[in-house]
């Protein structure tokens, strides 16, 4: 429960952003930018903190109505103070949910990696399915998806594939995406009506500024080669490949495009949300011995849903909920639903970790 004093010590430093945003000249640039948004940021908090205030008063309020001479404004007293008071607990939920600490990639674009696991063809074929799923979503969010390289299968489909989806707020709902999805569906190829399953690996990355991390020029090793082609006059006879290897840690991007220019800065973007993203596991993983159990862990060896295209329906097994709409789904649109649950009880669980340590 948020205390009364919590709420009053919030709303003494929004009074103090208020103040002190008239008086730019007592501050740097860099300061007064760092003052808006601290300002910004509190907005939607503050008028949740007033919310709970205002309910809290308004409850002590009519507790005292109730216990006036007049029965007519007793009864009413009593009928508005315990409906206020069922209210209350959703009120104070809704700002303990804002004080939760943020995540600062949250509103970050992503890297989205899709690869083809155990299954062979059909693997490769759900990959497609997943990117292209994850296209429409990207359409239904109005996000931008544009794909930075893919190493097409030849009955279809992607042994891999990589884009970058820019908008606001990506990686926020993206980010649970992140482990192996699991299909279970009957091959076109197969003529005795069985069943396979197989499966294909999702990666999702906070895009990363360069100001996130220090790149040392000696720590790459940048290598360009002659891209293959398709033959004949496809050939590229330049040499446009370009390979970035990060040395310390191993870390080894290429791409082959036609623009070596356009390669290498692919090929960076890449490599920086790689390694960022390592470095926020590394944090996290310091903070929290438990993350791995969590919601939205970002482990991409853990099975996390499951498609069923005979029985149509999706299973994320991380929040134990089944969807019978997996058509809805893979065409971008009930993967809304799918990742709302996944947030709330991200949410949920942080929370119950916050009261546990107070």
């Amino acid at each position: 429960m948020i205390s009364n004093e919590q709420i009053q010590s919030l709303l003494d430093r929004h009074n103090y952003l208020s103040h002190s945003l008239t008086t730019p000249d007592e501050f740097t640039n860099e300061e007064f930018v760092k003052l808006s948004k601290e300002y910004s940021d509190l907005g939607p908090i503050i008028e949740a903190a007033k919310e709970l205030q205002d309910g809290r008063s308004e409850l002590a309020d009519l507790a005292d109505m109730m216990k006036g001479d007049d029965p007519e404004m007793r009864d009413l007293a009593e009928a508005e103070f315990y409906d206020l008071k069922e209210r209350l607990p959703e009120m104070d939920k809704a700002l303990s949910i804002l004080l939760l600490p943020k995540d600062a990639a949250d509103e970050r674009s992503a890297i989205l990696e899709i690869r083809a696991g155990t299954g062979g063809d059909e693997a490769a074929l759900f990959a497609g399915d997943l990117y292209r799923m994850y296209e429409r979503f990207s359409d239904s969010q109005g996000w931008k998806i544009e794909m930075i390289s893919a190493s097409a299968s030849e009955v279809g489909g992607f042994k891999e594939v990589i884009a970058n989806v820019t908008g606001k707020g990506v990686f926020a709902k993206m980010k649970f995406e992140s482990g192996v999805h699991r299909v279970q569906r009957i091959p076109s190829t197969e003529s005795g009506g069985r069943i396979h399953t197989s499966a294909a690996t999702v990666a999702v990355l906070p895009e990363a500024e360069e100001v996130d991390l220090d790149i040392r020029p000696e720590d790459l090793r940048i290598d360009t080669m002659r891209a293959s082609g398709s033959g004949g006059q496809h050939v590229n006879t330049t040499d446009s490949a370009v390979r970035i290897t990060h040395i310390p840690t191993g870390i080894m991007v290429v791409q082959a495009e036609k623009s070596q220019h356009k390669n290498r800065d692919k090929a960076m973007k890449i490599l920086r949300a790689r390694l960022y993203d390592m470095e926020r596991e590394k944090i996290a993983n310091e903070r929290s011995a438990n993350r791995r159990s969590q919601v939205g862990s970002g482990d991409r060896s853990e099975r996390i849903r499951t498609y069923n295209f005979p029985q149509g329906r999706v299973t994320d097994h991380r929040v134990g909920l089944t969807l019978h709409k997996l058509d809805q789904i893979m065409a971008g649109d009930g993967l809304t639903e799918m990742v709302n649950v996944l947030i709330d009880a991200d949410q949920a669980a942080k929370l119950s970790e916050m009261e546990a340590a107070l």
